[in-house]
């Protein structure tokens, strides 16, 4: 996937209210996805980045998005995931099992020698269009926060067509009409 491309229909299973569901991510459409690649269930970095993911989703939510974490562990380490871990079993958003590595490889985090995914934060539109991309190596883990503002940021340039989000802009603070000065408050 690359910047301005829409997501193809994946049909996956997922954990979803600690059940296992088979999703249409085309069933989405209308609302903001944020996907969260991560490399393992039961591991180390992992549950601190999906559980503050948990802590904000209600702020996700708020924007009109829904939050997905993506693995290549399968539905069932999933729920064994949640049934065991604390920080895990308060996730409520989807948690999309890819063991095949289709998903993680259309998204480009796919490690073909591990069977592994890197940390990938991807943030597409209402129309299933991809407007953000954040790869990084699995020993860093991401900032929830950041892609949160990230989140925001491009709520505001959809819904305000001609402007543009300045370095750390935060909704409040002014954007930037190219060719003008920096436009009024939101």
């Amino acid at each position: 996937m690359k910047i301005g491309e829409k997501i193809p229909d994946f049909s996956v299973d997922a954990l979803v209210g600690g059940q296992i569901r088979r999703i249409k991510l085309h069933d989405y459409l209308g609302k903001w996805m944020v996907l969260i690649f991560y490399p393992a269930d039961f591991s180390f970095v992992c549950p601190t980045e999906l559980e503050d993911a948990e802590r904000h989703y209600g702020e996700f939510k708020e924007l009109g998005a829904e939050v997905f974490s993506v693995s290549t562990d399968t539905a069932y380490s999933h729920l064994a995931w949640h049934d065991t871990s604390p920080a895990i079993s308060k996730i409520s958003y989807p948690m999309i099992a890819d063991p095949a590595g289709k998903m993680c490889r259309e998204f480009g985090t796919y490690l073909e020698d591990d069977g592994l995914s890197l940390r990938g934060t991807f943030i597409l539109d209402t129309d299933g269009i991809l407007r953000t991309i954040e790869i990084h190596s699995n020993n860093i883990g991401r900032n929830i926060s950041e892609t949160l503002r990230k989140l925001k940021a491009a709520v505001y340039v959809k819904e305000h067509p001609g402007e543009v989000c300045p370095v750390n802009w935060e909704p409040g603070k002014k954007s930037i009409k190219p060719g003008d000065e920096l436009v009024g408050k939101i």
